[in-house]
């Protein structure tokens, strides 16, 4: 049985890693990675994106953030009429959600008590800045510094923290487990195994 090849478009760099294991752990193949300059970019991509899937196979991951209510109105809103190929999923609220689902190696990343990690991560307001508190409350001094950003700048990360993040998500993060606790993640994970059942 021949695997489906699957071409993605992402926001950034760190959603690339996570939807790298995402689409392995559906057992599907990792084709080229598109997009990674950013949420605007990506939405005025869309239409060709959806165009190419016509032909092949797409998945579009991108974040609700606060661009609407949940993810259903989102997608309505940026993609109402998806291509035969096209899957387009939204991170609830953000990538980081879905990382901070898989809570054992989350508090192992930050050598903190699993009472302390978040159990519905979907719900999250701010999952990269639950990232970062949790970062402050880390053992581990290196970490802190990489993924925290200093006080005397107006940055929102650390300059470490693309690495870590990019770094936990191809070698650590467990997408099949991390689904349990996240319900956007599931939804994207049983989407791409039925893609592959009917395609495969």
């Amino acid at each position: 049985m021949a695997i489906p090849l699957v071409t993605i478009a992402v926001e950034g760099d760190i959603d690339a890693a996570v939807v790298r294991r995402v689409v392995a752990a559906a057992e599907l193949s990792i084709g080229p990675i598109y997009g990674r300059r950013g949420k605007n970019h990506l939405d005025k991509s869309l239409n060709g994106y959806n165009n190419a899937a016509h032909r092949s196979c797409w998945l579009v991951v991108r974040d609700l953030d606060h661009d609407a209510e949940c993810a259903p109105e989102l997608v309505q809103l940026l993609m109402p009429k998806p291509s035969a190929h096209m899957c387009f999923r939204i991170a609830v609220r953000q990538i980081e959600a879905w990382l901070l689902a898989d809570r054992d190696k989350i508090a192992d990343l930050f050598q903190l008590s699993l009472d302390v990690i978040p159990q519905d991560p979907d719900a999250l307001d701010d999952a990269k800045a639950t990232l970062i508190q949790l970062a402050r409350r880390s053992r581990n001094r290196r970490l802190r510094e990489e993924i925290v950003p200093e006080a005397s700048t107006s940055a929102k990360v650390g300059t470490g923290y693309s690495a870590r993040m990019i770094d936990f998500a191809a070698n650590l993060w467990r997408p099949g487990l991390a689904a349990l606790s996240s319900p956007s993640l599931a939804s994207c994970l049983k989407s791409l195994e039925r893609w592959r059942e009917a395609l495969g």
